[in-house]
């Protein structure tokens, strides 16, 4: 079962009877891929809210216990030490946060299709989705496009997307620094496959209580080149550091839990359109708890008072969108 929603769309659509691969999910480390068949179709908002998606099994993984802000600071240090001996600029870093249905209200039982649906309206601009394979349950949605293929100009669309601040709060040389090493490292891909490049200013990009600093790409390409542009795109700085290869070196020595899709991407085949969002804003459900993946660029800068404050509100995003009833 795959229910999604495009950005800025107020249509839901499921696939259904066809073995053509519609959707596909691929981990952070690109080793998973999950695809999902069946021709793309609008299911209405009814619908959604009368399917019961429930989550059966539990995760072996329940053991590792909650991270607590001791436990993610001494990773922020872990990770600045890695950062001054490699000479980076940052290091992405995760946090896999435990909720416990019980802390929240354990007379009432969660609703994911309702709470789809409530995440879906408090994020009108992003791609959300709910599925259900394999016994493993996902919800997630975020605004960031890995890329954005039409298939009848050519065109290339992509994004930098990077810098976290609460609504209130102005940005600071961290933020702008962290967001032009995206910048330069999506350019500096794309000129190698378009030489008519088009790059936007830096605008703020609101997502629910926080923003972001967005800068837009476009540009033609040849059909051929576009599986090597995403591969090649993918983990962006935004979601690993660069270089990547180094960076998903330090990842996997200083956070010690496997990402998953968290920070992977999706692609959604269309008629006219194929579409590639990174998997951000997401977590994964069980019988009692849930998994809530949220991260941070990390840089010499940075405070693990202030990191910890910031995985706390992206976490939000899903955990006030919970549906209990």
């Amino acid at each position: 079962m795959l229910i999604f929603r495009l950005p800025d769309s107020d249509v839901f659509h499921t696939l259904e009877n066809s073995q053509e691969k519609q959707v596909s999910f691929v981990s952070f480390d690109s080793k998973t891929v999950l695809d999902f068949k069946g021709s793309i179709k609008e299911v209405l908002r009814e619908d959604i809210e009368n399917q019961i998606v429930s989550p059966k099994n539990k995760s072996s993984l329940i053991e590792i216990g909650k991270e607590t802000q001791d436990s993610y600071a001494l990773k922020i240090s872990q990770a600045q030490d890695f950062i001054e001996k490699n000479d980076l600029k940052k290091l992405v870093l995760s946090r896999r946060k435990l909720l416990m249905y019980l802390d929240i209200d354990s007379q009432k039982k969660l609703s994911l299709t309702k709470s789809f649906l409530k995440f879906c309206d408090s994020y009108p601009s992003a791609f959300c989705y709910l599925f259900e394979k394999n016994n493993e349950i996902w919800m997630g949605g975020f605004s960031e496009v890995l890329g954005k293929f039409n298939k009848k100009s050519n065109y290339f669309e992509t994004m930098s997307l990077a810098g976290t601040l609460p609504l209130e709060e102005t940005w600071t040389d961290k933020e702008t620094e962290e967001q032009k090493a995206v910048t330069d490292y999506i350019q500096s891909i794309l000129r190698k496959f378009s030489s008519n490049l088009k790059v936007s200013s830096t605008k703020d990009l609101i997502s629910g209580n926080i923003k972001h600093l967005k800068t837009d790409f476009s540009a033609e390409i040849s059909p051929e080149s576009l599986d090597k542009i995403i591969s090649e795109l993918h983990p962006t700085p935004a979601v690993c550091g660069f270089p990547k290869e180094l960076c998903a070196q330090g990842i996997k020595s200083i956070e010690h839990f496997n990402r998953e899709l968290y920070a992977g991407y999706i692609k959604v085949e269309t008629e006219d359109f194929i579409y590639y969002f990174v998997n951000l804003r997401c977590a994964s459900f069980f019988k009692n708890y849930a998994f809530l993946f949220v991260g941070g660029g990390i840089t010499m800068k940075s405070d693990a008072q202030k990191e910890w404050e910031e995985t706390e509100l992206k976490s939000l995003a899903i955990q006030n969108n919970l549906v209990f009833e």
